[in-house]
């Protein structure tokens, strides 16, 4: 199955949550074959990212967007730790600072977009401030329509300096969030993800769905895309994900840089050296008076 033309939300289609199950799990009914796959899409990431590393001429921002318990932190324990810490970032954007207030709501997602070479991970993002926001009533409908095309055209300008961007929606039932909720609950480790506002917000689910409609929809580009992924199946979301972001780096057709250096001087002067380590080694070997060391 080809998650990226399943699971895409198409420039200027209509989107309805309600119309996508968030329990679809793909070909695979079961856990089991699923790991086994997610295991091969999890070394093709490392593989893929050590190239973007070397090539340094992209670079990738994974966008993660979703509701209370919808599998942020869990997408990026168990399907970005296959990439290499030294090339990644991960961004957590938290309710603004009195500081980032007085800024565009843009001005504190700009230092974090990625190098070439670099990976970034955003967990929620700029679209908090289309989101939350509305549903709030932080800003009036027109200044976050208008952000639609903020949003647009900061991204655009991303994929002109050479970023790839993907953007997921973690998409869980509101009894999927629930059921997480509970073993927050019932689990000592887990204890401290509990706030208060997370039934606050749950209560305005149906609000948080049209919002994301309406933003993904606005703001999914042939450059910039948003993919739905369904999310109440751990399992299923890691291996889509895992999919998508492969397939989409491995598009970017890579391939390791030319050495810089003159690889038959470097062999010469490696096996120079080589040999004359072990004439070393023989000749200290053969030293009159050479006696093995007494045992303790």
């Amino acid at each position: 199955m080809n998650y990226r033309k399943k699971l895409i939300v198409k420039p200027g289609q209509k989107l309805r949550l309600k119309d996508i199950d968030p329990a679809f799990k793909g070909r695979h009914e079961t856990h089991e074959p699923a790991a086994q796959e997610l295991e091969r899409y999890r070394e093709k990431l490392g593989q893929l990212q050590a190239l973007l590393y070397a090539e340094k001429k992209h670079s990738v921002l994974i966008v993660l967007q979703a509701m209370d318990a919808g599998g942020k932190d869990g997408t990026i324990n168990h399907v970005f730790t296959a990439f290499n810490p030294q090339g990644t970032s991960v961004v957590s954007f938290k309710q603004p600072t009195p500081i980032e207030l007085d800024h565009d709501f843009l001005w504190r997602v700009h230092p974090h977009a990625p190098p070439k070479g670099w990976v970034a991970i955003f967990n929620r993002s700029h679209y908090e401030d289309v989101l939350v926001t509305r549903v709030h009533k932080l800003v009036d409908k027109p200044t976050w329509t208008a952000r639609y095309d903020r949003i647009r055209s900061f991204e655009s300008e991303l994929r002109e300096s050479g970023t790839t961007i993907v953007k997921f929606f973690l998409h869980i039932s509101k009894e999927e969030q629930l059921a997480r909720f509970g073993k927050r609950l019932d689990d000592v480790a887990r204890n401290w993800k509990i706030s208060e506002s997370d039934y606050a917000e749950r209560a305005l689910w149906d609000d948080y769905m049209e919002a994301f409609e309406d933003a993904l929809a606005a703001t999914s580009t042939h450059e910039a895309p948003w993919y739905v992924i369904p999310a109440n199946h751990k399992w299923f979301r890691n291996l889509a994900i895992s999919r998508i972001v492969a397939d989409t780096m491995e598009e970017l057709g890579m391939a390791y840089p030319k050495p810089t250096v003159d690889l038959t001087d470097i062999r010469h002067k490696y096996h120079t050296s080589a040999e004359a380590e072990r004439r070393d080694k023989r000749r200290e070997a053969a030293a009159p008076g050479k006696s093995a060391k007494p045992r303790g």
